[in-house]
């Protein structure tokens, strides 16, 4: 039996809402990440709303969201606030994601097919192609996929859907943005396949941890120019 069509509505406009919130969300963590919304700085749901050319509903539960996350704090009768944010947490945040990946690729290396590992060499080479092209948005949707290969390869799937959320905190304009992160992510992800092909899970490992020291540090790297600990 079909539903009302008032009610598939009703569900669409709920997703629709959800999906809104969630992108919400991601921008303000993003900003918070990157240290365009400092410490300190209180969020204005109208402004933000404003600028973002949404209604103030996903605004709220997208602070609701951050609030959850410890990202930021409601002050009575002054509104959310951003929490301060340090070194340590951000080294803390890339050494959890690097921890569930390592463990993802050697499950990888014992599982993946050589036709999957091929599929993964293809991945790398659309990487490539968005790289040469120059286009952030494109770049940061190929690298999302080759991840996604590689993980789902792995075969643990609550693990992996753990690094997707600890992922979220990877504020990703700062490397889809730099040619010389693209660069070094393909030939990154080259080693990654080569050592794939020999189930060679020390390299593999080695391999993981790289790229997200390599991450943390950019994004230290882009806090402290910014001033961000002064």
């Amino acid at each position: 039996m079909n539903a009302p069509a008032s009610t598939r509505a009703g569900n669409r406009r709920g997703s629709r809402r959800s999906q809104l919130s969630d992108e919400v969300a991601a921008h303000l963590r993003e900003a918070i990440m990157t240290g365009v919304l400092r410490p300190g700085t209180f969020i204005r749901l109208d402004e933000t709303a404003a600028r973002l050319e949404v209604s103030i509903t996903p605004v709220r539960e997208a602070l609701l969201t951050l609030r959850g996350e410890g990202m930021v704090a409601l002050e009575p009768r002054r509104g959310y606030v951003v929490q301060p944010l340090s070194r340590q947490d951000i080294a803390d945040i890339y050494w959890l994601q690097a921890t569930i990946a390592k463990e993802l690729v050697s499950s990888a290396a014992d599982r993946l097919t050589d036709e999957q590992v091929d599929e993964l060499e293809r991945a790398n080479e659309a990487l490539e192609a968005a790289v040469a092209e120059g286009d952030p948005a494109t770049v940061g949707a190929a690298e999302f996929a080759f991840h996604r290969l590689l993980n789902r390869g792995a075969g643990r799937i609550k693990l992996a859907w753990f690094l997707l959320h600890a992922a979220r905190y990877m504020p990703p304009q700062i490397y889809v943005t730099d040619p010389t992160w693209g660069a070094a992510a393909v030939e990154t992800h080259r080693r990654l396949i080569d050592a794939l092909r020999r189930r060679d899970k020390a390299t593999l490992e080695e391999l993981s941890a790289t790229e997200f020291n390599d991450g943390v540090h950019r994004l230290l790297e882009q806090l402290e120019r910014n001033g961000m600990w002064r």
